[in-house]
């Protein structure tokens, strides 16, 4: 933040955007909001590529310190697939990536634009030349979608973003139930959307992945605040229980971060910073973000610091949500 009383917890690498379209191998309108993991000795991003026509499909970029030299596969990773998936036909996007040892895969959660709106669709890879599309999870409305990489009494969890048509009602983060990534069920909401004048009223989304930690699963997520010059994407913390994640320990008032610099605000979506992945060693978060719907961005943060600043500022009050 420029504000230097708030306590940078996501600090821009220098280097940012650390990904434009004109570092890509083809032509594209836009690269932004890729899924993030490590694969081997590499930092792989599942990245999200607009084409010049409006549609999107997913490239992976592959890099030994997961800042810079990009290897960048040379043509579209994977593509929309209509024919065989009709819930593809306006693009695939926002990948999450979820690494499931049990399976020795990884899960790719993405949204499906469908004619029928937005929604979930999972594949899964164990190298990212190949993927096994599942199909369709999660019907439209639904979108920001991912897996926890363990089970939960035999059964996995996924949180998602799920929109009604009812005026009011809101946009909030669901957790959902399954005993084999297809059958989903036990609907709940686990964080509502707040009211009124919040930074995060009325419509959140998951961000990056669950990531667990000592103090349980680190949940970093997206608000929209609605303003009279246009919607600003901020992001913000809770907290779930390691055993039980249906349970929130923790959520803070403030947002962490937020668009501020030239890549975030003005782009083709003005004004969001919109992460789908983070990768962590040790105590060390690298957050790879999408900028203003144009290009990739880089913040780094402190596990440990993050947790503290979240037990320093939580509040879960279900009155003012």
């Amino acid at each position: 933040m420029s504000d230097a009383r708030f306590r940078e917890l996501f600090r821009r690498h220098p280097a940012n955007p650390i990904l434009q379209t004109r570092d890509l191998p083809y032509p594209a309108n836009s690269v932004f909001n890729a899924g993030a993991t490590r694969c081997g000795e590499e930092t792989l991003l599942l990245l999200r590529v607009e084409d010049r026509r409006g549609m999107s499909h997913l490239t992976v970029a592959r890099s030994r310190n997961g800042v810079d030299g990009w290897a960048i596969d040379p043509h579209p990773t994977l593509l929309p697939d209509p024919e065989h998936h009709p819930e593809e036909l306006w693009g695939i996007e926002d990948p999450r990536l979820t690494r499931i040892e049990e399976l020795d895969l990884w899960a790719v959660l993405y949204t499906s634009y469908s004619r029928g709106g937005p929604l979930v669709s999972l594949a899964t890879t164990r190298d990212f030349r190949t993927f096994e599309r599942k199909g369709v999870v999660m019907p439209p409305e639904d979108k920001d979608a991912a897996l926890f990489p363990v089970r939960f009494r035999g059964r996995w969890a996924m949180l998602h973003r799920p929109v009604t048509a009812f005026a009011g009602v809101g946009a909030h983060i669901w957790i959902s139930f399954s005993p084999d990534m297809k059958h989903w069920g036990d609907h709940q909401i686990l964080i509502p959307a707040r009211q009124g004048g919040w930074w995060d009223a009325n419509k959140i989304g998951l961000s990056p992945p669950p990531l667990a930690t000592e103090r349980g699963w680190l949940i970093l997520y997206h608000g929209v605040r609605q303003t009279a010059g246009g919607c600003i994407y901020r992001l913000g913390l809770a907290l779930l229980d390691l055993e039980e994640p249906t349970r929130v320990t923790a959520r803070a008032d403030e947002w962490v971060f937020a668009p501020e610099e030239p890549y975030e605000v003005t782009g083709d979506v003005d004004k969001v910073v919109f992460p789908c992945g983070w990768v962590v060693e040790g105590d060390a978060v690298r957050l790879y973000y999408g900028g203003a719907d144009k290009c990739i961005a880089l913040a780094t943060a402190s596990v440990r610091e993050l947790l503290d600043w979240l037990e320093a500022h939580k509040h879960w009050d279900r009155r003012v949500c």
